[in-house]
This record gives C-alpha cells, sequence and structure tokens, in this order.
C-alpha cells in the first residue's frame, strides 16, 4: 500500500510523513523528489531547458511508479509513505493508474491548511543552510504555487481525504492521517488496467452525433484523452470487443455489429509493447441517446463530442493521427490499413 500525502508547500507534507512511520508498522519513507535530483544530474541540459519542473518529464513519472514497485517488492510490502505535491490532475491519472495496474493500493491525502497560515511557514523555510540568497529563491517559488494550488483544490479535494492542518504539529497531523487510514478514508478508487507483458490487440468505436463530432472519454488511469474501447480479451472478435467495451464504459448497447474503419499496427516503444489497434464505426447517437450515457467513476472522468480541430488539443498525437485516417475512411466508405500511423497497401 501507499499512503501519498498531497498538498502544496507550507502544508507539512515532509515533518507528517516522518512521523507517520512511527504510526504505520514496517512502513518506509518514499521521496519521489529524489528521483528529480537524480534526472537533474543525469539528463543534457537542452532536454531539461524544455521543462519548467521535473514532473514534466515522462520518464519522471514511470520511474516514481517503477521504483514504488521496487522498493515494495524490497521490503515485503511496505507501506511506503509518499509526501508529493501533485497539482496537475492528468499526472495523478498517469501515475496512480500505474500503480494501480500493478496492484498497488493507494490511499490519497490532501494536507491542507489556511492561505495565511502556508505563507508563514513558507516564509520560515530554510532549506540550504548557509545560503540566504538560494533559501530566499527557494520561498519565492513555493509562494508562487500557491495559485496552482488553489486551481487545484476542485479535483483534489474530490479525489482525496482531506486533513486540515491549521493550528496542528507533525505529531498531530498524522495521528489524523493514521487514524483516517484505520477508518478506510482515503481510498483511491481507479481502474486497475493490468501492465500488458507483449503485443495487445485493441479495439476503439467511434460514435458520433448528429453534427458528426465523435465522441471521446477522459480516462481517469491514464493522461490523454480517448475513445471507447479497450484490450481484445483471448478468444473475442474484435468488433465484439468494442461492443462490450461500449456497453461497460458508457451502459450503451450498440444494436448492430459495428463497421471497420482503421487497421493499425502500432510499433513496440519501449515500456510499450505495441500491437494492432483497431478503430470501429458506431454510427451516430441521437440526443436522448448521448443523455443517458453512464460512466463508471473508477474508469472514466467525463465524456464530450468533439469536432476534429477539437479533438486535436485533446488527444495525443498518436490516437490524434488513427482518428483523422478514421475519419477519412468513414467518408470514403472503406477500410484503411495503417502502419505506424500511415496508410499501407492502397
Amino acid at each position: 500500500m501507499i499512503v501519498w500525502l498531497n498538498g502544496t508547500f507550507g502544508a507539512g507534507k515532509t515533518t507528517a510523513a516522518r512521523e507517520l512511520l512511527d504510526l504505520l508498522p514496517g512502513s518506509v519513507l518514499y521521496d519521489p523528489e529524489l528521483i528529480g535530483t537524480g534526472l537533474r544530474l543525469m539528463l543534457p541540459e537542452k532536454r531539461l531547458g524544455e521543462v519548467s519542473d521535473y514532473q514534466d518529464l515522462p520518464c519522471w513519472r514511470r520511474l516514481v511508479v517503477d521504483t514504488a514497485a521496487a522498493l515494495l517488492s524490497e521490503i515485503g510490502g511496505g507501506p511506503l509513505v509518499v509526501p508529493m505535491t501533485l497539482l496537475r490532475q492528468e499526472y495523478r491519472d498517469e501515475i496512480f493508474g500505474g500503480l494501480a495496474a500493478r496492484r498497488i493500493a493507494v490511499r490519497h491525502f490532501v494536507l491542507d491548511a489556511e492561505e495565511t497560515v502556508l505563507r508563514e511557514r513558507i516564509e520560515q523555510r530554510a532549506d540550504i543552510p548557509g545560503d540566504p540568497v538560494a533559501n530566499a529563491e527557494v520561498r519565492g517559488w513555493c509562494l508562487e504555487q500557491l495559485a496552482a494550488y488553489r486551481e487545484a483544490l476542485p479535483w483534489l479535494t474530490a479525489d482525496a481525504h482531506v486533513v486540515d492542518t491549521t493550528g496542528m504539529g507533525p505529531r498531530a497531523t498524522a495521528e489524523r492521517v493514521a487514524e483516517a487510514i484505520r477508518e478506510g478514508a482515503g481510498v483511491c478508487d481507479i481502474v486497475q488496467t493490468p501492465e500488458p507483458t507483449a503485443e495487445t490487440l485493441a479495439a476503439g468505436v467511434l460514435l458520433f452525433d448528429e453534427e458528426d463530432r465523435v465522441l471521446l472519454v477522459d480516462p481517469t488511469y491514464k493522461p490523454g484523452w480517448e475513445f471507447p474501447g479497450g484490450v481484445v480479451e483471448p478468444g473475442e472478435a474484435p468488433a465484439r470487443a468494442g461492443m462490450r467495451e461500449v456497453a461497460e464504459e458508457l451502459g450503451l448497447h450498440l444494436p448492430t455489429v459495428p463497421r471497420l474503419l482503421v487497421v493499425d499496427w502500432e510499433p513496440p516503444l519501449p515500456p510499450g509493447y505495441g500491437g494492432l489497434r483497431l478503430l470501429f464505426d458506431g454510427g451516430r447517437l441521437g440526443a436522448a441517446e448521448a443523455e443517458r450515457l453512464l460512466l463508471p467513476g473508477a474508469e472514466l472522468r467525463g465524456w464530450r463530442f468533439a469536432s476534429e480541430d477539437e479533438a486535436a488539443a485533446m488527444l495525443p498525437p498518436v490516437r490524434l493521427t488513427r482518428l483523422r485516417w478514421a475519419l477519412r475512411a468513414r467518408e470514403r466508405a472503406t477500410v484503411l490499413n495503417l502502419e505506424a500511423g500511415v496508410p499501407v497497401g492502397s
């Protein structure tokens, strides 16, 4: 199990985490900031200059998950206490989804305090002994993050168990968190999608509204929007798999087997294994049908119809390319065979 202590600077995450080690038998402190420090030493300056925060590095987010799994294996189960700020919901999705895929349970807590208290605590920070200039820079950077924290609070408070640390010291905060854990609070109800161990076959279904906008869904367990669909189970027909996924994800039962639009071979790109990706045409949904769509909270956060231009700002590049060719195939009433997003054999 992982106990993730989230919150902005000054909330008391690190000091409470150390106290929490005494209250959770067998627990170990895991600080992902050390991974960021290591990447700063190893990555080229050019790459580091392309991001404003090490959390923006995909390898940091991947290493956070991999390191957690390795630590839990090494210590025999944990729990791991993680004092780490995560204010971008898509990063939370990616990291917590990766942990869920490894069957690692997460308890998510947000340590909060009144802003005046947060500012006072930040002003008292002295992270670098004997270097007042560097300390002032750190305090200034921490104060700048308060605005991002306020902006993230709506999704944070909906996602995690909040502990108000105003007027509480580290020990009292840790005791409050330990009590909440015993009461079952902070459970992160996120879908557990197993990590692939070989190439996979996946089927997606494109559904359209009366304006021919395509339906996209927002998964809780990975970054970026997606099409309804998923991995084809052994012995399952791909089109039927797409129909099953649409029913499971949206509560919509397609009356007929959807027509194939695109077959795309996705090459292996470590740590992914690639495989075949199929997109089917699920047809148009009337307004009444769209109003009846249901979302499993542990798997999908939201859905919306999007034009091709709108989808360009929502989908990762690989999915966007696949969608664009699928739309062309739909217009021409044909099927396109792609390799890495490029049509072949036509």
